[in-house]
């Protein structure tokens, strides 16, 4: 058994929608084929991964070191010990060979776009879907038959007004989502209110609207939008300030008792750690948001897990960033509270399997091997070109 090569494309992520930091009308994203020498129906097994949307296509680190050294790795190095399938931790160990410790930047996304695609290929040679997978491995078979799920949407676009703001929210209602989220911080808090409140407006109650800053916000903003915003009872105030800024976060604990949530730009099990033990995080309210397609990987992910539970957290706080379905495994399989969505946002990646709508804030997970991208006809479409179905 062996990886017999390993395919990547940088593909764009053509959007007009913005939110307080960047716009996606220049975003890209890797895609990646694992290809195996392992055959089932007479096809050789292909695990397919791509990284979440808000990072560039890390194509370089891929190319010149991560793709290379996993290619270059002997066989039994790759393979677990009983031979029966490949390791994702071994190969995991391979692609960090020779990384010092720290300075995660981007090479996290480069490993958590490989991860997704080893996992994906894992679960299609085991002949079962992720979630089962991982439940029997690592939960003693239970599974979550149903995942929570919310809408991210309301971003910044030119010419929307209150009223377009207003449609999108009640668009995400009637496909089912109990909870939507909007972005703030990209105008003046006046005008964000305005938003807000026209949103309040077409939902049943502030805990189905939850709110984005996406980092944007000095420790006196937060403050006065923590203010402005606490009345509202909202279902959270996400990544308010710069994500390595802990104590900015620990203090706005003290003006905001309502849930908060951040983690989904914090790519190691170290830097989740720091949150929390120094960002003031609340485990009986808030919300972590890390992202496994950008930190490393489900091997670092399930690291980060096992470090909230010795910090007397609970799996069910964690709501991945991210909307693909690699999370959605992951919530399934091993017990989280949930996931991102982006409907109609970040297509192809954006989404859950086909015949699978949202029922009143959940989503079910599709019977078939792997992380079900095949059950995803448009991300299919893209994913076989890549890996040369």
């Amino acid at each position: 058994m062996r990886i017999v090569d390993v395919k990547e494309q940088a593909v764009p992520i053509k959007s007009d929608i913005s939110n307080a930091f960047i716009d996606f009308s220049k975003m890209t994203a890797s895609v990646v084929a694992v290809v195996t020498d392992v055959t089932k129906n007479g096809k050789p097994v292909i695990g397919y991964g791509f990284n979440s949307n808000g990072r560039y296509a890390p194509s370089g680190l891929l190319r010149e070191r991560f793709i290379p050294r996993l290619l270059e790795a002997s066989p039994e190095d790759t393979v677990a010990d009983d031979g029966t399938n490949l390791d994702p931790h071994k190969i995991w160990n391979i692609l960090m060979t020779g990384e010092k410790p720290g300075g995660h930047g981007e090479r996290s996304v480069a490993v958590g776009t490989l991860d997704m695609a080893i996992w994906d290929a894992v679960a299609k040679i085991e002949e079962k879907p992720l979630y089962q997978l991982l439940a029997e491995r690592y939960r003693d078979g239970e599974v979550d038959e149903k995942v929570f799920v919310y809408a991210a949407g309301g971003y910044y676009k030119p010419g929307k007004d209150l009223s377009a703001l207003q449609d999108e929210m009640k668009h995400y209602l009637d496909l089912g989502y109990s909870v939507v989220k909007m972005k703030i911080g990209g105008v003046p808090l006046e005008e964000d209110l305005k938003r807000i409140e026209a949103v309040l407006d077409v939902v049943p109650s502030g805990r189905s609207l939850a709110v984005d800053v996406n980092g944007r916000f000095d420790l006196d903003t937060a403050i006065k939008y923590a203010k402005a915003l606490e009345p509202y009872d909202l279902f959270w105030y996400e990544e308010v300030g710069d994500p390595l800024d802990y104590e900015l976060q620990a203090v706005l604990g003290r003006y905001y008792e309502p849930p908060m949530a951040t983690g989904e730009n914090l790519f190691s099990m170290q830097d989740a750690r720091n949150l929390i033990r120094y960002g003031g995080m609340r485990p009986d309210r808030d919300y972590l948001q890390f992202d496994c397609a950008l930190s490393y990987g489900l091997v670092e992910y399930m690291r980060i897990l096992d470090m909230l539970k010795t910090h007397g957290w609970s799996p069910r706080r964690c709501i991945p960033h991210g909307g693909h379905q690699m999370s959605l495994n992951i919530a399934a399989g091993l017990g989280l509270g949930g996931n991102e969505s982006y409907p109609g946002v970040f297509e192809p990646f954006g989404g859950f399997a086909d015949g699978h709508p949202v029922e009143n804030g959940y989503v079910t997970l599709p019977d078939v091997p792997g992380i079900g991208f095949e059950a995803k006809s448009n991300l299919y479409e893209l994913l076989k070109q890549i890996g040369g179905e």
